[in-house]
Formats: C-alpha cells, structure tokens, sequence
C-alpha cells in the first residue's frame, strides 16, 4: 500500500489489487440516515451498541439464515477487529492454544500472540479448497479453540454445511470453542456460504459491515456469543473500547435495509471476478484457489517467477499493478503464491487485467 501510494503521488497511473476495499461507498440510505442525525448529539451508546441495531442484526439471521436469535446475543463492536480482540479475551486463558488454517488472514496470529494465546496453524491444500478439516484439528492435539473463515482471505472458499458440521464437532469434542469469521458473507457467487449458527449454538460468530456493507472506514461490525458470555463480553468492551461510535451505529442501522443497492454492487464484484480469474489463467498462474465468496483471487505464481515479494514489487514497478504477496497469509509457504483482489470499480479491475497479462506475456518471452 505504501509503495503504491509513494507511485500515486509521483504521478504514476497504479491499478489497485491489493486491498480488500470495497471500492463503492457506503448505501445511500446509510448515508441519508447519518445526515439527518448530524444535528442530534451523538455521543456514547450502550457497550454492546443501540437496542435497534441489535434487534435489527438478530433480524439478519432470521432473514439470511432461518436462525432465531435473541438480540441481547449480539454486541456491536468497533469494526471486526474488535469482535476479535473481544472473542479472545472472553474465550480463552493466557497459554490456550487455538487452531486456524494456513493461508488465513494474518491478524488472527498477531491478535493472538499479543494476548498470550499460541496460534496452532493447520496447513490447508487446494484439495481441501485452503480450508482447515476435522482431520488435521485430530493431529495436533488438545487446542482450546477453532476459527475458520468463510468465504475465506485470502482464498474466497467457502465451507459447505457437511464441512461446517465436521470442524464445529471435532472442536466441540474437546470442549472446545468454535469462532467463526463470517465478515464476508452476502459476498457469494454461487451458494450462499453457511453460518456456524445452523450447526450449533455455541460458537462465537464475527460479521462486519466493511465488505458486502462497503463501510470499511466506519468502523462497525458484531458478534454473536454464547448466552453465558454476553455479560463479560459487555465488560470487556465497555473498558476496551466504551461503545462503537454512534455515528457509524446509525449508518450501520439504515444499511441493513439497503439490499437492492449492494446486491448491484455483489453482481459488479461477480463480473470483475470472471474478468480477473481469466486474466490470471491467461498470465500463466496455478492452482488458483475456487473463489466461492469475498473479492480475491489466489494462486500460485508462474513456473519461474521471483518470490511473491519481489514479484508484487516488480509488478507495480513496471506495470502499475498492486497486489498482495501471499507471505502475508502463509509465512511457510506464500513465497510461491500472491492475492489479488477485485473489490474495484469495473473499468479498474478490467485496466489491471489487461495490465497483467500484457506485463506476464513479456516476462515469459524475456526470459
């Protein structure tokens, strides 16, 4: 991101790849609510957010997902990355070890590791679409906990319900907690991906409003937890973090009701996906990851390409392309592998593919 930047303001022309950004803003109704709340005091909310946005979010899951689920089960948080911090310190101990999949999100092990907590990272293979399963959860050992993603980053695979039920069993056998990231759900494009919710009632479920809501940059999101953890998850976050802002509570309240304009904004995101995965085979990478949900594209670099570092940095370098290396997401094995995202407008997705390719081919035919 620096480096691109460092590109812009020199002028350059640069095709951005490599956030996972929406790169529509948030609803119009979400905006239009926020506007007539200017001249109200906006100020300190309960911790675990505005009674309405709960009740609304509870309605969320009978709507998406046949779910019943009491609002005082939910707790609005200040982005995703809240939840998280929160799920932590609520589920586990100071030396609990928690499982996750390897490509994943890098947040998960900092997040954990600055808690104390050690981070068990499960190799997960394209036959089992870069998902974490029962099997490997049986070989390591007693672990306190499981997170999984679903649709996944950087891979965009989704687990389908026998998978959900095997890795939400195999946890629970050892009393374990099962924490599933679900911030990308509404972002499918074939089946929708299911929630952990279907499967058990004790997991702790993590949902935002950054990626099918396209409201990064407020700040807001949820959790969903166990009954018995509701009152020290409220603790918690009245310490940590007082509440959510307020402002963005309301934006967050009206976006729910703003379907017909995000289910636009998924089918541009299902287009730029057709564009960028044939751009990506044409350019000569492998084992592309089955992009089910969310806005990436993984895969393994072209045979004789450079490590994903140096292939990203010479990427933007000489064709103004942005993308993320996979060491980001697996430290053992990402050298190999790199993600592109198409959260980006249409004509910007179709530019970088074109620039990819045109980039790709001349690599090829220097070598």
């Amino acid at each position: 991101m620096n480096a691109a930047a460092a590109r812009e303001a020199e002028g350059a022309s640069v095709m951005h790849l490599e956030v996972g950004q929406p790169g529509t803003p948030a609803p119009r109704l979400a905006r239009e609510a926020l506007k007539q709340a200017l001249d109200t005091p906006l100020g300190y909310t309960l911790a675990v957010g505005l009674p309405a946005l709960r009740a609304r979010i509870a309605q969320l899951y009978a709507d998406w997902y046949g779910v019943s689920l009491d609002p005082d089960r939910v707790i609005v948080t200040a982005g995703s990355s809240a939840a998280f911090q929160l799920a932590f310190l609520t589920a586990f101990d100071v030396g609990d070890r928690v499982a996750l999949g390897d490509p994943g999100y890098p947040s998960y092990r900092n997040i954990l590791q600055a808690y104390g907590l050690e981070p068990v990272r499960l190799q997960t293979t394209l036959e089992t679409r870069y998902q974490p399963t029962a099997a490997q959860l049986a070989e390591i050992g007693t672990v306190q906990g499981l997170l999984a993603a679903s649709p996944a980053n950087p891979t965009g695979t989704i687990l389908d319900l026998p998978a959900m039920q095997a890795l939400v069993e195999a946890i629970e056998a050892q009393d374990g907690i099962f924490i599933s990231d679900e911030i990308y759900h509404g972002l499918h494009f074939g089946e929708r991906a299911v929630c952990a919710l279907e499967v058990t009632d004790r997991a702790i479920v993590i949902n935002s409003f950054s990626k099918y809501f396209s409201m990064t940059g407020w700040r807001i999101g949820w959790m969903v937890v166990p009954p018995e953890l509701v009152r020290t998850v409220e603790r918690l976050a009245q310490n940590l973090f007082i509440c959510a802002p307020h402002a963005s509570q309301i934006a967050a309240l009206a976006a729910l009701d703003a379907t017909e304009e995000l289910e636009e904004n998924r089918q541009v995101y299902a287009r730029n996906r057709e564009v960028l995965l044939e751009a990506v085979r044409a350019a000569g990478f492998r084992d592309i990851a089955p992009c089910d949900g969310a806005f990436y594209v993984y895969a393994s670099l072209p045979e004789g390409a450079p490590d994903s570092a140096a292939f990203c940095q010479a990427l933007l370098a000489q064709a103004g392309v942005a993308a993320t290396p996979g060491l980001d997401f697996d430290p053992e094995r990402g050298a190999g592998t790199v993600r592109f995202s198409f959260a980006r407008g249409a004509d910007e997705i179709s530019e970088a593919a074109a620039r990819l390719v045109a980039w790709s081919a001349k690599q090829a035919a220097d070598q």
